[in-house]
Parts: structure tokens; sequence; C-alpha cells
């Protein structure tokens, strides 16, 4: 067997060198760097957390962590729980997660996270393109996971008080801080709470334009749906708006909108959520919104809810409370159906007395002086008292030209009609001349048994007239205050059946004040007697001016702080026709005390404010006191009913023309000039009162053909009562004015002394009286 020959072998072919150790450094290398880079982000993510020597910026403490909080809306409602409106800066309200349709959340999923239920917080793909990002100056180089998104949101990384740090900015360094602290927090986050939870939160806290904020106002805004409506294409339509609401509105770009909620939708395909057929279904569609904003502006009563805003506002200073940002539950004493019955009757009422108005006036300026001229710089002076007058002086410093030129220059502006909004071609002063020339009203009702208010309507429309005439605006009561004289007689120990012939009082001169002898309304005096019960009835301003004389002003004024009356009272001869202004408000509380027995009960406008889980923060009752005794009260609703009942009653229309067949109290007034016309009525469980007229004093009707309050305003009062009465779900009492449970000392009926002629009193003598000044023969 051949063998080999040991010594002849084949050489061996030579291998290429292999550069062993270059390699091995490099590998070190690149383990060192990937080490070192490791260690450098733990470091930094470490240095960001703790704020290293206030570098970065604080973090959000593990508090607000546990508890995280956004705005959510302050909703109020109405005591038959109507919704409305709300208090917010970001329109928000929240809805749990059973709540929010499977759509809608693929649809979110496919769109902002599809490894949503994968990662803990950080996707890392998305972190790759936000360093890479940043180190190439590529703007798309960045992509939050929906917990990042939420922590962006909930804890506002990128307020000035999270980036104070010596190493923030608006560079680059900032933006890699910033968007380690919403990593730091997304960990967080996903260990405190569910993915449930967080898409909860991700869907309650992103605004989606159109000053909604969170899920259930954004449907309720774009769709008028709640969120468990909407369909494939709305909820996508929502999803692409998220992203950039300025870019994507469907209102303000609805073809880059739709464009945007089909690529939603092809997401959604491509995630498998829905259908090749459902998104060829879908992308087909035009998106089709039924939009409307909330704003203050809308709704039912608005200058209600502005003014419980201002009273509620030192209540939340006081208890760490945030009305516009609480989420809390504010529980009011309107009644829907009486507030919606009001505004229909301001508005039908004010639609109607403004058509007389604008003939009365057609072709003349309606601002007089009391001698019926034009006052001269009318509507200069009052835009001088406007805010845009006080704008353009501090924009133009003070240079008249500049801010004459602009107050002059005209502009397309919707203005208020009886007709609806039009658009017309105006100067600023000319919307101011505009809107002088029209009526505004005031209209309060609530109930005098416990002060709830039930109706509040402030002028005509808050969109345009913000200013409230219910208790911002104060003016002069007129004969409406001259019950509060009639309370001090009876009080006094006057009889309604009390005789006083209808002449001149005359107050001295005092201390450089001119004698003073008030007229009647029709100006002359009849000389005829008539009893205290008439004198009301008619309002008759020589037999108040009397019975002022005889108690004196200071005891009268003493009478209406009793009851109520906040408002400064001068003590003057004038005061029992109303000379001091008041407000609707107060009016109401004075004339409550009548049917409710003499006891004076404070206004109310809420009965209790509850957080947002429902714990009841407060609840409020109203203040009380006894000023009347029940007599005295009970004597004051017969008198006031003589108004509606008496020949000569200035409301006797609420009976003959109305048709009520129901107990009705009321008192007219009107002032000088009819600048004013107001109305009071009562009944067992209802006060309500009314002011019409200018918005200045010097803006009125030239007579008491249209200007009077039994002719301004009393018709707005039978307007109302006839929808209330119709309403029967309301419930509003048609019964008697319960009488006191103690016989009455005072006789009420003066009809049987002087043989039931009613208009007439042939013989003082025969009537019974409780007089305790002497009935001397020049009272006579």
């Amino acid at each position: 067997m051949p063998t080999s020959s040991p010594t002849h072998r084949s050489k061996p072919t030579p291998l290429k060198p292999v550069r062993t150790g270059r390699f091995a450094a490099f590998t070190r290398t690149m383990w060192v760097l990937f080490g070192a880079g490791v260690v450098g982000l733990g470091l930094f993510v470490l240095a960001v957390s703790g704020n290293f020597l206030n570098l970065f910026g604080r973090m959000p403490n593990l508090k607000t962590l546990e508890n995280p909080r956004s705005e959510l809306a302050s909703e109020i409602y109405s005591a038959d729980g109507v919704l409305l409106g709300k208090y917010f800066r970001e329109n928000r309200t929240p809805v749990e997660f059973n709540e929010l349709p499977q759509n809608l959340i693929d649809a979110l999923i496919a769109t902002e996270d599809v490894r949503f239920e994968q990662h803990s917080g950080i996707d890392l793909k998305s972190v790759s393109r936000a360093v890479v990002g940043v180190v190439t100056f590529n703007r798309n180089g960045g992509g939050s996971t929906l917990s990042q998104q939420v922590a962006k949101v909930l804890f506002k990384t990128r307020a000035e008080d999270l980036n104070n740090g010596s190493l923030n900015g608006n560079g680059k360094v900032g933006l890699l801080i910033t968007k380690a602290k919403e990593w730091i927090l997304a960990i967080r986050l996903e260990r405190n709470y569910t993915k449930r939870e967080i898409l909860r939160m991700y869907l309650n806290t992103v605004e989606y334009g159109s000053n909604s904020f969170g899920i259930n106002t954004a449907a309720k805004t774009f769709f008028n749906k709640k969120p468990l409506d909407l369909t494939n294409a709305e909820a996508a339509t929502l999803v692409g708006i998220v992203n950039a609401p300025g870019r994507f509105s469907p209102i303000n770009h609805p073809e880059r909108s739709r464009k945007r909620r089909n690529w939603v939708l092809r997401q959604m395909a491509k995630s498998n959520y829905i259908t090749d057929a459902q998104l060829a279904q879908d992308t087909a569609k035009a998106i089709v919104l039924h939009y409307s904003v909330e704003n203050p502006t809308k709704g039912l009563a608005p200058y209600f809810r502005s003014e419980v805003a201002k009273s509620l506002v030192a209540w939340a200073r006081e208890t760490d409370h945030d009305l516009y940002a609480d989420g809390l539950k504010i529980y009011t004493t309107i009644d829907s159906r009486m507030q919606t019955y009001a505004e229909k009757s301001v508005a039908e009422h004010l639609a109607l007395q403004q058509k007389w108005f604008t003939q009365h006036w057609k072709g003349q300026l309606p601002w007089r002086d009391e001698n019926g001229k034009v006052i001269p710089e009318f509507l200069n002076i009052a835009m001088r008292r406007t805010q845009r007058y006080r704008s353009l002086m501090n924009t133009y410093e003070g240079n008249r030209d500049s801010v004459n030129y602009y107050l002059r220059k005209k502009y397309k502006m919707q203005v208020f009609t009886w007709q609806g909004e039009k658009e017309m071609l105006m100067s600023p002063l000319d919307s101011l001349a505009y809107y002088k020339r029209y009526l505004r009203a005031g209209f309060m009702a609530m109930n005098p048994l416990n002060g709830q208010i039930k109706a509040w309507v402030g002028g005509p429309n808050y969109k345009f007239f913000k200013f409230d005439h219910v208790r911002q605006g104060k003016r002069q009561p007129g004969s409406t205050f001259k019950p509060i004289v009639y309370t001090a007689a009876i009080d006094q120990g006057y009889s309604p059946c009390y005789p006083r012939p209808d002449v001149a009082t005359t107050f001295p001169a005092v201390a450089g004040r001119a004698p003073y002898t008030p007229k009647n309304f029709e100006g002359n005096f009849s000389g005829r007697v008539f009893t205290l019960r008439q004198a009301l009835a008619r309002s008759m301003n020589s037999i108040t001016a009397w019975l002022v004389m005889k108690l004196t002003p200071e005891t009268i004024a003493g009478y209406a702080k009793r009851m109520g009356i906040e408002s400064p009272i001068d003590a003057v001869p004038a005061i029992g026709f109303g000379s001091s202004d008041v407000n609707i408000y107060e009016l109401c509380g004075a004339y409550a005390t009548f049917v409710n027995k003499g006891v004076w009960t404070s206004p109310t406008m809420v009965t209790r404010i509850e957080d947002k889980n429902g714990n009841v923060l407060r609840e409020f009752v109203p203040r009380t006191r006894e000023v009347l005794s029940e007599e005295t009260a009970y004597v004051m609703t017969n008198m006031l009913q003589a108004s509606t009942t008496e020949p000569g009653g200035t409301s006797t229309i609420l009976h003959t023309g109305f048709k009520f067949p129901y107990e009705i109290g009321g008192k007219t007034g009107t002032t000088s000039n009819y600048s004013d016309a107001w109305f009071m009525g009562i009944t067992p469980d209802l006060v309500c009162g009314m002011w019409v007229g200018g918005e200045d004093r010097s803006i009125h009707f030239r007579s008491g053909t249209y200007g009077q309050g039994a002719r301004l305003a009393l018709p707005l009062y039978g307007l109302f009562m006839q929808k209330v009465y119709k309403d029967k779900s309301i419930g509003i009492s048609t019964a008697p004015f319960p009488k006191p449970a103690a016989p009455l000392g005072i006789e009420l009926d003066c009809s049987k002394y002087y043989g039931g002629q009613r208009d007439t009193i042939p013989d003082a003598q025969k009537l019974n009286r409780r007089d305790p000044v002497d009935l001397s023969d020049e009272d006579i």
C-alpha cells in the first residue's frame, strides 16, 4: 500500500492576515459608546427629573401625578334639571370610558399610536425619530405616544414655570429637555393608570378647536351628538382635528379636513379596524356638520348666569375653588319653563314697543333734554365713555384726529334687529347711534314664600346688550315706591278707608330748597275725597304727598330699608314718588314681604354647589327677617289688589283686558318725562317686577299715551302670566291670597260706608278709620 513520502509535503496556501486588534478595538469602542450613551441617558433623565443645578426646570410633583387635573367646565342647572349653560376657560366636560365608542378608540390608536397596547409609555421608534429630528434639524423627526401627549396636556410641560431652567429655551436642547420630561411622565402615567384610563384622559383633555376641549364637547359642537352616537366618518373627523385644530378645522378648512379624515380612515383600514368596503363607503361621504359653539350669549338665562358668576367669585376665592376650571355643578332656583316664557314675553313686548318708539321719533333724534330740545354732542359724549374710545386713545396716544378717523370709518358688522341679526355697513359712531334708539327692559319673577328667583331677563339680547337691568341697572321707581309709603301709614295706624281730599300739599322751603308741591298725573286736583285704598289704586300723588308730610320722609326711608331696599334712599319730600334710584331685584324683595306675611326674604339665585364628584360643597339658605305684622302685610296685599279692581285703578286691564279671573295685586310706576316705566305684580306665590325704558334717561316717549307704566310695562306682565297660567305643569297658584289666622282689626271693605258707590265718597265722617292724627277741618 503506497504511502506518502515524509520528506515531501505540499506547501499550504497562505491566509490573509486578520486585523484582530483593530476590529476588537472598534467593537470595544462601540460598546463603550453604547454603554456611555445608556449611562449618559440615564444620568440625563435623572438630572432632568431632579432639575440638577436648576438647569432643566422643575417636574410636576408626585401629588400632581397621582391626581392629574385638567380644566373642566362648571355647569349651571335650573331647579327643574335643565342645563342652562357653562362657565369655562376651556370648554371641557368629561365622559367615562364606557361612554366612548369603539370606532373612536380605534381611529385614535390607528392614527396617533398604533403600538399603544405594546409599549409602556415610550415607543422606541418614536424616541428614535425624536432624537434624529433634533440632531438633523428635521422637523418631521418627532412622534409622541398617547401617554406622552396626555402628559403634555395634563401637566402643561410646555408651560413657562416648568421650563425656567438655565438650559431651557426655544432651541433643540430645550425641546429635548421637554421631550425627556414627557417621556418620564409617560412612564409614570403607565405605572399609575391603566391603558383605558389613559385613553379616557386623552380624549377628555385634548383640544378640538372652536373652543371645544374633550370629546364630549367636540361631538356636541361639531355634530350635536353624544360620543357614543358618532359614526366612523365622524369619529375619524374628530380624531383628525386634534393633530392641528386650526389647520384641520372642518369649519375653516372643509376640504383639508375631509382629506385628513380620509387619511385617518385609511389608517383604520390598515390596522384592520374597518374593512375595505367600509373604507370606500366612508371616504365617499361628505362631512355633514351640525355646528354650534357654546358661549355665554347662548342658552337660557344668560343675564342670570352672568350675575350668578359674579356672586360666586368671592365664595370660590375663599374656598380655593376655580369656577371656570373645577367642573362644579351649580344648582339654581330658575324654573326653565318660566324663564322661557319670560324671555319670549320680553321679546314680544319690546318688539312691539320698539315699532311704536321708532314711529314716534321718525326722522328725529330721540335724545332730548327736559325742555324737549336735542342734546348737543350727545353721541360724542357717550362715545367717550366706551371701551372702544379708550382703546383708540391708548393706541394713538391721545391723537384725536386719528381717533376720530377710526370712529367714523365704516365697517361691515352684524347688528341686532327684532327680525334677526343683520349685516350692515356702519362706523362705530353709527353703531352707537343705532343702539341708543333701542328700548331696554328688565324682568324678574320670584317666589315670595322662599325667595327663589324663577325668571330673570336683563335686557333685549345678551349678545348685543350686556348691561343687566334687573340688578346692575338702577332707575327711579316712580309710583312703584308708593306702597312703601302706604305700608308705613297702615303700620302707623291709618286705615285703608281713611278719607283724604284730593288737594295740593306743599312742602315748605328748607335749607335753600324751594317749596315743593307735587302734582297729580293729570296735572290738577279734583277736591274730591278718596280713601287711602282708592288713592293707591289710582296712584294719586296728592294724597301720597300728604302721607309723606304726616309720616316724614325719614320714616319712609326707614321702612324702605327694613323691606330690603339697599340702595341709598334720600329722605326728601319727593321720596314717595320714587325719587331715589333702585333696581328690580330690590323691589321684588320688598313686594314679596306683603305676600309672605310680613317676612322679608332675600332673593335667592343658587340652592347648592357640588364638586365634580357630586359632593355638596355648599347649600344656600335665604336670609329672612320679620319686618311687618301679618295684619299690615295682608292689608297691603289687599290694597294692591285694589289697583286691579277699583274703578280708576291703574291696573284694571289685567282683569278687563287680559281676562285673568284670579286675585292679582299690582302697581304701576312712571317717572318724569316718561323716562322709566315700571310694573310690579303679585299673586299668592309669584312676585314679578319689570322696567322698560331707554339706555339713557334722556331717551323716552314724549307723552303718557305711550310712556306711562300702565302702557309701556304692565302688558309685559300680562303676556308672561298668560303663558304661566296656561302651563299647568308649573302649578302656579290660582287661589285667593291667604288671610291671616287671627281676625283682622282693620276694615278693608270701604264701600259699605258710601252705599256701594266705589268712586264717590260723599261723607268722610261715615268712614271707618284708625287715625292717630287729628282730622282737622283743614285736612278735610
